[in-house]
C-alpha cells in the first residue's frame, strides 16, 4: 500500500488525543503505523536524504499542522495532549481534518503565512469542497527533497554529456581525478603515473588502492555510446588474470548489459562496473566536473537549550 500522506494521518493523529491525556509521539507514530497496516518494509521507507523515516516525518507534520491550528498543544519535549478547540472540532465527528479543513483558523492562515504558503482568498475558504487530491500531500521536506532530486538528475543530464563530448585524453584526467577524489591513487601525481595511455576512446592501467599502496586496482574506462556486454568485461577479467590482479573496475559512459552482470557475480575476481550514470552521480559527490553555487540549511529546535 501507499504510505498516507501527513493529511490523512490528521484525524486519526487528532482522536489518539482524545482521551485528554499526554501522549509520546514515538507511541503515537507506533499506533498509526498499526492502525494503517504498514509493513517492516514500508516503516523502513526513507526520505531521499536517508535521514528519517518517511512515515515518521509525515506523522510529525501532521502534528506540527495540528498544533498550528491549536487543536493540539505540546505540554513537554515530544508529547501532544488535546485542547479545547480539538475536543470541539471531535465532537463535530468530521470525516477528514486537512489543511482545506484546518484554514477556517485564523492561527493556522498565520502559519502558514509565515511559510510563504500561499492561501486562498476567505471566500473560497468557507467553501466545503474537498482539497484536491495530492494538493500539499506531501511535507516541507519531501517537497525540498524532491525539488533536490529533480535537480541532482538535470545536472547528472548534462553532466554525462559534456563527458561524453569529451576528448579521450581530457577522459583519462577526468577518471583519474574522480579516483583521486574517492581516495585511491594517493596523490594526483601518483595517480596520473599508475593510469598511463589512453587508447580507443577509454584508459587502461592500475592505480593505488590506498595511499600506502598496500593492494592495487585494474582500471579500465570505456567513452562508448554502445552498451558494454559480455565480451568485453571477459576481455578485462582475461587481462586481471594476467596481471594477478584481484580487483578491477569497468567504467563506461554508456551501460552495461545483463549478461554483463550476471558474469561479474559469477566470477570469484572482484570486479567493479560503474556506468554512466553511476558515473555522473559519483562526479555530482565528490565536486568533479560541478561546482556549489547555492547552499540552503534545514534547522529545528534545539529542545535542551530551552530546558530551565
Amino acid at each position: 500500500m501507499t504510505i498516507a500522506d501527513y493529511q490523512t494521518l490528521m484525524l486519526p493523529l487528532l482522536r489518539i488525543a482524545s482521551d485528554g491525556r499526554e501522549h509520546s509521539m514515538r507511541e503515537a507514530v507506533e499506533h498509526l503505523a498499526g492502525q494503517f497496516h504498514l509493513t517492516d518494509e514500508e516503516r523502513r521507507e526513507l526520505l531521499p536524504s536517508g535521514q528519517q523515516p518517511t512515515f515518521d516525518n509525515r506523522a510529525h507534520w501532521a502534528r506540527t499542522y495540528l498544533k498550528a491550528a491549536r487543536l493540539l498543544d505540546s505540554p513537554r519535549r515530544g508529547y501532544f495532549k488535546i485542547t479545547p478547540r480539538g475536543v470541539d472540532v471531535l465532537a463535530k465527528r468530521p470525516d477528514r481534518i486537512d489543511v482545506n479543513f484546518l484554514n477556517q483558523f485564523e492561527e493556522f492562515l498565520e502559519f502558514r503565512s509565515r511559510r510563504g504558503t500561499r492561501t486562498r482568498p476567505q471566500a473560497a475558504r468557507q467553501e466545503s469542497s474537498p482539497q484536491p487530491a495530492g494538493e500539499d500531500a506531501e511535507t516541507p521536506e519531501e517537497v525540498v527533497e524532491a525539488a533536490y532530486q529533480d535537480i541532482r538528475e538535470g545536472l547528472a543530464n548534462e553532466l554525462l554529456q559534456q563527458v561524453k563530448d569529451c576528448s579521450p585524453a581530457f577522459f583519462e584526467r577526468l577518471v583519474v581525478d574522480l579516483l583521486v577524489k574517492m581516495g585511491y591513487g594517493g596523490t594526483r601525481k601518483d595517480a596520473g603515473q599508475a593510469i598511463g595511455g589512453s587508447g580507443d576512446g577509454g584508459i587502461d592501467g592500475i592505480i593505488k588502492e590506498d595511499r600506502l599502496g598496500l593492494d592495487i586496482v585494474y582500471v579500465q574506462a570505456k567513452r562508448w555510446e554502445a552498451q558494454v556486454g559480455r565480451p568485453e568485461i571477459q576481455e578485462f577479467a582475461g587481462a586481471l588474470q594476467g596481471q594477478r590482479a584481484r580487483k578491477g573496475v569497468f567504467i563506461t559512459t554508456s551501460s552495461f548489459s545483463r549478461a554483463a552482470e550476471e558474469y561479474t557475480s559469477a566470477i570469484d575476481t572482484k570486479i567493479i562496473l560503474i556506468d554512466g550514470e553511476r558515473l555522473a552521480q559519483l562526479m555530482i559527490d565528490y565536486n568533479v566536473g560541478v561546482t556549489a553555487f547555492a547552499a540552503y540549511e534545514l534547522k529545528r529546535i534545539d529542545a535542551d537549550y530551552f530546558v530551565e
